[in-house]
């Protein structure tokens, strides 16, 4: 599995790759589709976005994780996000993608990366626990767009213990 830098000419094939994970459903906060463009504006080169890599398996592209600071993440910390294609699956995207994006995490200086997962997404939970992160804080009840509630669990992973 190679990890490279997305390019913005990733855009398209990265959102079909997200836009299955949406349109299936239960495990994303992200609920409406977005184009290539809108992919590229989002996860690589809009304004929030810090750093958007991706894995890559015989040419294709099989995952990708961001960081960006939209919605005003928690003061010295960036969001994480973290995606890989349903189908065909491969093991070990999100494993493989962290390191990379740990190294600009804390090239940036950053006390912590944030992380903020639908409390009904086991996979994502059990994910990130494993790549270190640690539970601080919920929000309870964050309605869907068919006004849903479901609970949204924040975990951080810490790089600078002084700053966090």
């Amino acid at each position: 599995m190679k990890i490279r830098k997305a390019a913005s000419s990733d855009a398209e094939e990265l959102s079909i790759l997200l836009n299955e994970i949406i349109r299936a459903g239960g495990t994303t906060a992200i609920e409406t589709p977005l184009s290539g463009a809108e992919f590229a504006d989002w996860f690589i080169d809009g304004a929030f976005p810090l750093t958007c890599h991706v894995a890559e398996v015989d040419n294709m592209l099989v995952g990708f994780q961001s960081l960006s600071v939209f919605g005003e993440p928690p003061k010295g910390s960036a969001d994480i996000a973290t995606f890989a294609r349903m189908s065909p699956k491969t093991k070990g995207v999100g494993t493989a993608l962290f390191p990379a994006t740990r190294a600009v995490a804390e090239k940036l200086g950053l006390a912590f990366i944030n992380a903020t997962i639908r409390a009904d997404n086991a996979s994502g939970l059990a994910y990130y626990t494993a790549m270190g992160f640690e539970d601080y804080d919920r929000q309870v009840g964050v309605p869907l767009l068919d006004g849903t509630p479901v609970d949204r669990i924040k975990k951080r992973f810490v790089l600078n213990a002084a700053a966090a």
